[in-house]
């Protein structure tokens, strides 16, 4: 079948593609060094905005680690949005002092709304040009106490959008945890890392980056409301002609669910997410990118493409098509083999790519050998739930909701 063909041809040539281009930038992320930006004064006045939804278990802590930084804290405003809060996330935020604004909307539900509120909430107070820039964090985070004057630099370098190194409080937890504390991680070392390198413009990964005041006013505050809103403003972004940078010396920690069912909750919007940024940016990415002939275009069009969701689609319909006898079944059996053996492929190559990660990242990352061995072999069974997920997410009416965090 000519259909079976187009999908087959898709799958080698764009799939290969973007598997090159992440070997390549495996490659690179092993024998570059980390860009680092010059000292630069401490002069520039920021807004850290916090969306927070019954966080009073975690707040604190990020709180306490912005006021532990080197960077002047008279030149640092924190603004919290106790977003449909049931519980004392407000009451424990005022009494840190910050500014926070309670919203109240079972409509809208979710972070992206809860900027918009927040920054229009700003704007109206006319603190606009306040801020020459804004930072975003989640509740959950903490950050190194150079991370804004590490950020700094980067801005005085004259990025307008900086993104900054990911790790994790609870990678140790699980292999749940882990999981998803070694792909943020891989993200920072082998892909950010390598963009700024290649020139190519970084992805701002949902929380722990920052924005500049023309940035924020050409978006009239904050537009992005899709369930990847992090990705929907990188391609925004993008398409605007900015670069988004990458400070790897600007650490932040974030918390990783710990069950398999939170994971899975999770990564099913970030799936739906990434078909809504697909569908709405992706046609005009393309264009980008044989117009401008823009890098970043198709470096993002490879990111965003749904790999996953056309080989299971490929796959049940030609094993359909065989059932109705309009191909044979050893072609399709054939094909499977070749699924199969592919997979195994896969999962070495994902074992490997952990342990690399672990080994260069050994010095940041915080569990045993014993440990990170085990969540070396966890790591493809944790990517492998992917496929199911991605397949869940056509159909699913995925929808926001919080992670339950505990502090570590």
């Amino acid at each position: 079948m000519v259909l079976l063909s187009v999908l087959d041809t898709l799958l080698l040539v764009v799939g290969g593609a973007g598997l090159l281009y992440q070997a390549v930038c495996v490659v690179a992320g092993l024998f570059v060094k980390e860009r680092t930006f010059p000292d630069a004064p401490m002069d520039r006045r920021y807004a850290v905005l916090v969306s927070a939804r019954n966080e009073e278990n975690v707040i604190a802590n990020l709180i306490e680690s912005l006021h532990a930084q080197t960077y002047p804290s008279d030149l640092v405003d924190i603004w919290v949005v106790a977003d449909n809060c049931t519980d004392a996330t407000a009451e424990v935020a005022r009494a840190r002092g910050c500014h926070v604004i309670e919203r109240r909307d079972q409509v809208h539900v979710g972070k992206g709304y809860a900027l918009s509120y927040l920054l229009g909430h700003m704007i109206d107070a006319g603190l606009e040009d306040r801020y020459d820039a804004y930072f975003v964090f989640d509740a959950d985070n903490r950050i190194d106490p150079r991370y804004i004057e590490e950020m700094n630099k980067g801005f005085h370098a004259g990025f307008r959008i900086l993104t900054s190194y990911r790790n994790s409080v609870n990678l140790a937890d699980n292999w749940v945890s882990s999981g998803s504390a070694l792909w943020f991680i891989r993200e920072s070392r082998f892909l950010n890392n390598s963009r700024m390198l290649f020139g190519s413009s970084c992805h701002v990964g949902g929380t722990g980056f920052m924005f500049s005041r023309g940035i924020m006013k050409r978006n009239r505050g904050w537009k992005f409301h899709l369930l990847t809103e992090d990705l929907e403003f990188t391609m925004d972004s993008i398409l605007h002609g900015d670069r988004v940078g990458y400070c790897g010396s600007a650490i932040l920690y974030d918390e990783q669910p710990v069950t398999f069912r939170q994971s899975w909750r999770q990564r099913l919007r970030w799936s739906k997410g990434f078909l809504q940024v697909f569908r709405f940016y992706g046609p005009a990415l393309i264009r980008r990118a044989v117009r401008e002939r823009d890098f970043s275009a198709v470096d993002f069009t490879l990111l965003l493409c749904p790999f996953t969701l056309i080989t299971v689609v490929r796959t049940l319909l030609g094993v359909l098509f065989a059932v109705f006898g309009f191909v044979s079944w050893s072609s399709q059996l054939s094909y499977l083999s070749g699924w199969v053996s592919g997979t195994v492929t896969g999962v070495l190559v994902m074992m490997g790519l952990a342990a690399l990660t672990s080994i260069v990242e050994r010095d940041r990352i915080g569990a045993t050998n014993k440990e990170l061995f085990a969540y070396v072999l966890s790591f493809p069974l944790y990517m492998l739930s992917y496929v199911p997920i991605s397949f869940q997410a056509i159909f699913a009416r995925a929808e926001w909701k919080p992670i339950v965090h505990r502090g570590n």
